[in-house]
């Protein structure tokens, strides 16, 4: 199974500390790929590198406050001295906030859109130069079942999933031609801190799991087939897709 194997290849995942980016982190690492784990905050990564490393994998620890456009660029060169050059970019660091549209904060909204909208463009514009250079590149974004649907008290997290939908098929449409493919993974109901406030409610964390084809939520560990296969050339045909991990949730 060559095609799956990331011998050689360098990647950096954003928040990468827990849940959903630590395991997508792990998993690159199995396959071969040394991996730059970044966070929000200093040593918030240090888990992660330990697990990779404890396997015999290779991984590095850097952190950047992703609503800091000047922290985000900082992020990128860094990687970039690490690298050299990045062959495979997973954007999953991200953030929600909860509250009634009719009294949603600005402040709040801005946040939410600079950390899971715009660090992700920043961070894709920063690898595709080398990628174009070197015609090849793996950049998977990380959308959302809310990349579908509107939910209900998170109006600025799901118009930035949305938007990830929708940037990941415009950049597939230009950089598809050097050899890039760009795509996104719109996870499910997965037990994750995002997700705490809805596993915490009895009656609707019933309701999701009963809707659920495979009768369960997920965990981090039911993403990681998913990132190595659209971090490896065994998906070079594959661009500007939204790839569902959500156990059948769609489908009902």
């Amino acid at each position: 199974m060559t095609d799956f194997s990331l011998e050689g290849k360098c990647a950096l995942v954003t928040g990468a500390s827990r849940g959903l980016g630590q395991a997508i982190a792990i998993a690159l690492a199995q396959a071969g790929a040394q991996v730059v784990c970044a966070s929000s905050t200093a040593g918030g990564c240090e888990q992660t590198v330990q697990q990779i490393e404890s396997n015999g994998g290779k991984a590095f620890e850097l952190d950047a406050d992703l609503s800091n456009q000047n922290a985000v660029k900082g992020l990128a060169e860094k990687a970039k001295a690490i690298c050299g050059d990045i062959d495979i970019l997973v954007n999953n660091g991200g953030t929600i906030f909860r509250h009634p549209a009719v009294s949603f904060p600005m402040d709040e909204w801005r946040r939410v859109l600079q950390v899971n909208l715009d660090a992700s463009f920043m961070l894709c514009q920063a690898v595709a130069e080398n990628m174009i250079k070197n015609r090849q590149g793996k950049i998977i974004n990380i959308a959302s079942m809310l990349s579908y649907s509107g939910g209900m008290t998170v109006p600025a997290y799901t118009a930035s999933k949305h938007a990830i939908a929708g940037i990941t098929k415009a950049l597939a449409n230009e950089w598809g031609q050097h050899n890039i493919q760009v795509n996104a993974i719109a996870p499910g109901y997965f037990r994750t801190d995002n997700t705490q406030a809805l596993q915490e409610d009895a009656v609707r964390n019933e309701e999701i799991r009963q809707r659920i084809p495979a009768g369960r939520w997920g965990e981090p560990e039911d993403l990681q087939g998913a990132a190595v296969f659209l971090a490896s050339r065994a998906s070079d045909y594959v661009n500007g897709h939204i790839l569902a991990v959500d156990g059948g949730w769609l489908a009902r």
